[in-house]
């Protein structure tokens, strides 16, 4: 049933529309991307570290965010994979009239547009390699929801585009160089992310499965994918024993922090099972992220 309190393409469908509490998952590997530059740059002679590019790195990735999430609402809803009797997960735009087809359409092609304005600039702190960094941004932006989330693809295009690429290239516009301690974080980062993905899989594994949609969950069924979340939570922790090695021990202790947060919605998606209350275990996955990112970067600022 469509909601009849949402003005059609008022400010409250557009903000549900832009799902704000995805941002999370924007900006928690820009900040650990920003908190290792800010730790290293002692090591380099210049000892710069540029506030505008960092602003620029977390306002792309904001973009990009609410980019894939125009995208992914209205290609779902051409796809006719947004059945509101059916949908187990919140209620999307286009599917609910709150934003008009059209509408949308003009919405992704700003979207798309502003975050490459926004990235541009880069060039000038990142060289002229940011421009295939975003080219590739913004395809995979559109693969993801039109192809490559339908063939198992989507728990490692979030490896890569929720960690590997925003940590390491954000720490590389800073510092114009990468070391493997940084790509270690970048994927223990990505592992994090990846939670709030299975969990949304896991709750829609039956829908997915009906609509042909191959996600890894369906791959590999309900139990496994229980004992995989939890995995990639510890996994992400333990990676942290880089920053150790590299003399931030409180960026390896604290995050246990958000290991228990971890364990405890995990026991709580396995208690659940399926249907509609996993989303508070969704939920609790976004704010698990939340804590994940503050605590590595408070680690890593606290020497």
């Amino acid at each position: 049933m469509k909601e009849n309190n949402i003005r059609q393409d008022s400010f409250k469908a557009w903000l549900l529309a832009a799902r704000p509490q995805t941002l999370t998952g924007a900006a928690v590997p820009v900040m650990i991307g920003l908190a290792l530059a800010w730790v290293d740059r002692r090591e380099y002679v210049t000892d710069v570290f540029s506030w505008t590019a960092a602003a620029l790195c977390m306002a792309f990735a904001f973009i990009m965010q609410i980019d894939a999430n125009f995208i992914n609402d209205f290609f779902d809803y051409a796809r006719g994979n947004d059945d509101s009797a059916t949908r187990l997960g919140p209620l999307r735009a286009c599917t609910q009239g709150w934003v008009k087809i059209g509408s949308m359409k003009r919405a992704i092609a700003l979207t798309t547009c502003a975050a490459c304005v926004v990235g541009l600039p880069l060039i000038g702190y990142g060289g002229i390699e940011m421009i295939a960094i975003g080219m590739v941004c913004v395809v995979f932006c559109f693969l993801y929801t039109t192809h490559l989330s339908y063939i198992g693809m989507g728990d490692l295009l979030v490896l890569i585009f929720f960690g590997v690429v925003p940590v390491c290239i954000t720490y590389y516009i800073q510092l114009h160089t990468c070391t493997w301690q940084v790509f270690t974080a970048s994927l223990a980062c990505g592992a994090v992310i990846d939670g709030l993905l299975i969990v949304n899989n896991y709750r829609d594994r039956d829908n997915d499965k009906r609509d042909g949609k191959k996600t890894l969950v369906v791959e590999i069924g309900a139990e496994a994918t229980e004992w995989l979340y939890l995995s990639l939570g510890v996994a992400a922790v333990l990676a942290g024993v880089v920053f150790w090695l590299n003399g931030h021990v409180l960026a390896f202790v604290l995050p246990f922090i958000y290991l228990l947060m971890h364990v405890l919605t995990w026991q709580k998606m396995k208690r659940i099972g399926q249907g509609r209350e996993l989303n508070v275990c969704l939920a609790e996955t976004a704010r698990n992220m939340l804590i994940y990112g503050i605590t590595v970067a408070v680690g890593l600022l606290l020497i």
